[in-house]
């Protein structure tokens, strides 16, 4: 078993090469054998590992294929060549892929990856705001289910939410289901936005008072926040933005001290694109992202656990209102 460890960590090498300034070497090789199973099981299987901005950084650097905000993972599903594809994020991103792929297998590491926002609307729910706002369009933000997506008539994400509002030409429109987004949104444009009550657990719990005893600790410090912020946290910071933005706007301004208002591996994994920026990290952990594991990764190839299946009666519509957002 030493000498197999001992194996994967030279072969690894050049991968922890990238994270050694957040992974001591006993926790790196601790991930070795994971990391190099996982790279041999992809050439085998023909597959691609998808990962969100909110993973670890063993997993963000050292086995994924493609990474990104939602927006940029919905997008390169539709590109890939494999036949095989592993979402490392929640469930809602998984199915995201499988409807853009109907034909490959789509696999998450673990069906208990969920979100607060997915489970905070249901399509009956939708289908209630229809009958209470009828004739209003609905965009509906890619962290709900299929079958709410299937109710919709585009999707959106925090990176093209108000590009897709303003696209429909329309007075108002219902927006589902993060209340803070919506509102958010509302104070960019002049369509009027009508909202639902669902929350990020991990970003309603930023507070303005957070940002204000931020500036107070760290006077030169530039502060970011997610859109799914509520509003008066979003108003004391220096940019607001999805977590792609939040990423090109440190690698652009190149800010010497900065806090990223979002969940907590996403500073891990900019700050090894800019190690010349310090980032002061008061973040949240979304317990559901944290789900996803190299071993579960691992398990997911080797065995073909948990395949993605959607209802075909759902996922033509719901495909629909995706292929809608990404032709903007």
């Amino acid at each position: 078993m030493a000498s197999l460890s001992s194996a994967a960590i030279a072969r690894t090498a050049p991968l922890y090469d990238k994270v050694k300034r957040l992974i001591p070497p006993p926790e790196w090789a601790v991930f070795a054998e994971d990391v190099d199973a996982i790279l041999t099981l992809k050439r085998e299987r023909n597959a691609v590992v998808l990962a969100h901005n909110y993973q670890t950084p063993e997993i963000f650097h050292g086995v994924a294929d493609i990474v990104g905000d939602s927006l940029l993972l919905a997008r390169e599903a539709t590109k890939v060549d494999a036949d095989i594809i592993v979402l490392a994020g929640v469930h809602f991103m998984a199915e995201t892929a499988k409807l853009l792929n109907p034909e490959k297998t789509v696999l998450i590491p673990d069906l208990e990856a969920g979100c607060s926002l997915a489970e905070s609307i249901t399509a009956g729910d939708v289908r209630l705001m229809r009958q209470r706002y009828p004739g209003v369009p609905v965009v509906t933000y890619v962290n709900t289910s299929a079958a709410v997506k299937a109710e919709s008539d585009i999707c959106c994400t925090s990176g093209n939410a108000l590009k897709v509002v303003e696209s429909l030409g329309a007075e108002r429109v219902i927006m589902l289901p993060d209340e803070y987004l919506a509102q958010n949104i509302a104070a960019q444009t002049s369509v009027k936005v009508i909202a639902w009550k669902g929350h990020c657990e991990v970003h309603e719990l930023f507070t303005a008072s957070d940002v204000r005893q931020l500036r107070e600790n760290h006077p030169d410090v530039t502060i970011l926040a997610h859109p799914e912020c509520p509003p008066d946290v979003v108003a004391e910071a220096d940019f607001s933005g999805s977590t792609a933005a939040m990423s090109d706007f440190v690698g652009e301004k190149r800010p010497p001290r900065v806090v990223l208002l979002t969940e907590c591996s996403m500073s891990d994994n900019v700050a090894v694109l800019h190690p010349d920026v310090e980032f002061i990290r008061p973040c949240n952990l979304c317990p559901h992202m944290k789900r996803i594991t190299l071993k579960n990764i691992r398990d997911a190839l080797a065995t073909g656990r948990h395949e993605v299946t959607i209802d075909p009666a759902i996922a033509a519509p719901a495909r629909r209102a995706v292929e809608r957002m990404l032709a903007i």
